[in-house]
């Protein structure tokens, strides 16, 4: 029996308690490493993902459920201000990089995510001082992100440099672990690294944390009368790279039916969504603040639906995590996306939701009507979803293939035992996505 502990840093700007779902998601990844036998550390910041009513005062230093967790002084600006944004990331970014330059230990495997988007470079740096063994995981693909959205043109300056960072990060890197297929295909079509070190692993939820209870069970229906309509209802970030257009526009079809739309959370489109509700006097959508971790289970089952939603061209730079907690509660999936999108293949395959696509809402309104009146239908799709989730979405199966990554970048093992175990991943990956086809999920 292999008796060594690989030894792994995540480096990331949030993490658990900051609301940011990257941070929580790590934090689930680093508790399950620990208890597969590695050896964990954490560089990240202190709290400040969301609103500052939402920041914890955490020690700088701390060891939580095994995992050493060391937090620096990073500064706090409303991140939907872009220079404020900026700033946080300079101040998280300089003292990160002397800790790692001057600190690096060759027996150790960093793992580089993209929060914030350049941080996968400071591995790239690193590594022209020091014997510095790192791997990446893709969240979301920048600077394609940044052309998406507008903030600089392609091919302009700023892009064909971070290109040029990207090609030389990915070049040295050992691995690199990315979210679906289209995020696959965009690494490598575009950067140096050989698609045997490109991993597809999904993102997770904790299916102990997270479960179905019934709708009139929530004390968070209950309280804001979602008992008796049919409630869809969007927990999370409301960012840019989610359309809300359509379903807003559905739900105005739906004004005579007993549905509501409730949206849980904060982000950059929020105001914009508050004003389109309160100018088109729309009754049926509610909106509620984000919600303590503790009473999460119960805000994600108030309602028979859960929306997830991926915008016009951003799938590839980034995937909606939502869908797992949404299958992880066992809510039907109202998946709003492209025609190609592998959630929309999830969905339909698995029969686990409805999909409709962006822009088309008297479609989408149509399917809700369907979803409103037929109660064993919604009911199959519920059971359906959970069942997907514990075949391929469980943070311990998806933790387990991150283990086996990170062993293939670890140092202390020889070239001919990192190519078995290369060898040995391939096949467990090819037959995690066989599990989860045989009901039709995603292809890895």
């Amino acid at each position: 029996m292999d008796q060594h502990k690989t030894r792994v840093v995540i480096l990331n700007q949030y993490y658990e308690p900051d609301v940011a779902s990257t941070g929580h998601l790590l934090h689930e990844l680093a508790v399950e490493l620990v208890e597969l036998g590695f050896e964990v550390e954490v560089l990240t910041g202190r709290p400040s993902y969301g609103p500052p009513d939402t920041w914890q005062d955490c020690p700088l230093k701390e060891t939580v459920d095994g995992v050493k967790v060391h937090r620096l002084k990073v500064a706090r600006f409303d991140k939907n201000f872009l220079p404020g944004r900026a700033y946080n990331y300079l101040t998280f970014a300089v003292p990160l990089i002397l800790s790692v330059l001057f600190r690096s230990r060759k027996d150790t495997v960093y793992l580089y995510t993209t929060s914030p988007p350049f941080l996968g470079a400071v591995g790239w740096f690193v590594s022209l001082f020091r014997n510095h063994h790192y791997a990446t995981i893709l969240h979301d693909a920048h600077p394609q992100l940044g052309v998406w959205i507008g903030i600089f043109k392609k091919n302009s300056l700023v892009d064909r440099v971070w290109m040029m960072i990207n090609r030389r990060m990915y070049k040295r890197s050992i691995e690199a672990i990315v979210l679906c297929s289209a995020a696959k295909r965009l690494v490598t079509e575009t950067y140096p690294i050989d698609s045997d070190h490109i991993h597809v692993i999904p993102n997770w939820a904790d299916g102990e944390q997270l479960f179905p209870i019934a709708k009139a069970d929530s004390q968070i229906a209950q309280a804001n009368g979602f008992v008796e309509d049919f409630v869809l209802l969007y927990s999370g970030n409301m960012g840019l790279y989610y359309d809300f257009d359509t379903v807003l526009d559905a739900a105005k079809l739906l004004v005579d039916e007993p549905f509501k739309l409730v949206l849980v959370g904060g982000g950059g489109k929020r105001p914009q969504i508050e004003e389109h509700i309160k100018d088109h006097n729309m009754t049926n959508v509610v909106m509620l603040p984000y919600q303590p971790f503790d009473k999460l289970n119960d805000s994600f089952n108030a309602c028979d639906a859960s929306l997830v939603t991926i915008a016009k061209g951003i799938e590839g730079i980034s995937f909606p995590s939502k869908l797992y907690t949404s299958l992880a509660v066992g809510k039907v999936i109202v998946a709003l996306s492209e025609d190609w999108s592998e959630l929309r293949q999830i969905v339909e395959d698995n029969d686990c939701g409805i999909w409709s696509p962006l822009g088309d809402a008297q479609g989408l309104a149509d399917q809700l009507r369907v979803l409103i009146h037929d109660k064993a239908k919604t009911q199959t799709m519920s059971t359906n979803a959970r069942t997907l989730f514990d075949k391929g979405y469980t943070r311990k199966a998806c933790a387990a293939k991150y283990a086996e990554v990170l062993k293939l970048a670890d140092p202390y093992y020889s070239k001919e035992e990192t190519s078995q175990r290369r060898t040995e991943l391939a096949q467990q990956l090819l037959g995690g996505a066989a599990v989860v086809n045989e009901s039709g999920g995603d292809e890895q």
